[in-house]
């Protein structure tokens, strides 16, 4: 299968391209030109501006692909400088389950269907949430959405993490700097950085139509984190409402995703005690040896 890859250069877009390389398919990655990882197999390269029509044009102009992996699509303008120049019989789009209007336990695809939303040609704003809903709104302008796909992932954690998350706790605890948590007992889920690479690749051969959610089997409680870096460093954590802001903070409940409709493609995401503790064990460690 040919297949275009919209930025896929940086995290777990990395694994994900990998995951394409070894099951044999042809791959050109399309970005502005300021990265180029080294992958487990060859790839083709185009620089383009995906949010100027004229480069996406000129780089992508007369091409047909199987497959479009988009992985930075950002609001509805995004979307339509995109697929107005570039020709693909489907296309998957890497979206989030910020999208969802209410934080509940274990929410469904069904909780947000952007077709039914109300489209706005809306550039890049600093509302996330919307943003990404008119990402989605969009794709049905181009699309059948039969051949349409959005993949939607709570926060995801790993090695190659760069939004620093995870860090913060360590090195507040480490360094004993205060931090404001709101609340110690909410559970969150996650989705491990090798997962959320992998799942994408392996809808490329088990496609499934509309939004699919992706995440870790079980939650955790952020004072079940807090706890075991506390172990780790042997150190107690300083909280208290004059701290810096903690980054999960504002939960207005538990909150997780079924990914029964990921989980019928044959797809088995790893518990988050089989990478996340490691992943600690691992931050910690290192950090230390810095």
């Amino acid at each position: 299968m040919r297949i275009l890859v919209v930025g896929g250069t940086r995290y777990f877009g990395i694994p994900m391209v990998n995951s394409l390389l070894k099951n044999g398919h042809e791959i050109m990655i399309a970005t502005r030109g300021n990265s180029k990882p080294v992958f487990d197999g060859p790839v083709e390269y185009v620089v383009m501006d995906r949010m100027d029509e004229a480069s996406v044009k000129e780089a992508l102009d007369g091409q047909h692909f199987d497959l479009t992996i988009d992985k930075i699509a950002y609001s509805s303008n995004d979307v339509k400088v995109l697929l107005e120049n570039v020709s693909c019989d489907r296309y998957i789009q890497m979206s989030t389950c910020s999208v969802y209007p209410k934080e509940h336990a274990d929410i469904t695809e069904d909780e947000f269907r952007a077709e039914k939303y109300e489209l706005h040609w809306i550039d890049r704003i600093q509302d996330y949430q919307e943003t990404k809903r008119q990402a989605e709104r969009a794709v049905f302008e181009f699309m059948d959405p039969t051949n349409v796909s959005f993949v939607r992932y709570p926060i995801v954690m790993g090695e190659n993490d760069y939004t620093g998350r995870l860090d913060f706790y360590i090195e507040h605890i480490r360094n004993q700097i205060p931090m404001n948590i709101d609340d110690l007992d909410k559970e969150m889920a996650f989705i491990y950085e090798k997962d959320a690479g992998d799942f994408i690749a392996h809808l490329a051969d088990h496609f499934v139509p509309g939004p699919v959610n992706g995440c870790s089997k079980e939650t955790v409680k952020i004072s079940d984190m807090i706890g075991y870096i506390e172990k780790r460093l042997g150190k107690k954590a300083v909280i208290n409402k004059q701290g810096e802001d903690a980054p999960y903070n504002g939960l207005e409940d538990t909150l997780s995703f079924s990914t029964e409709k990921a989980e019928l493609t044959g797809y088995r995401f790893r518990e988050l005690k089989e990478w996340l503790y490691p992943l600690i064990d691992v931050k910690t460690t290192t950090s230390s040896e810095d």
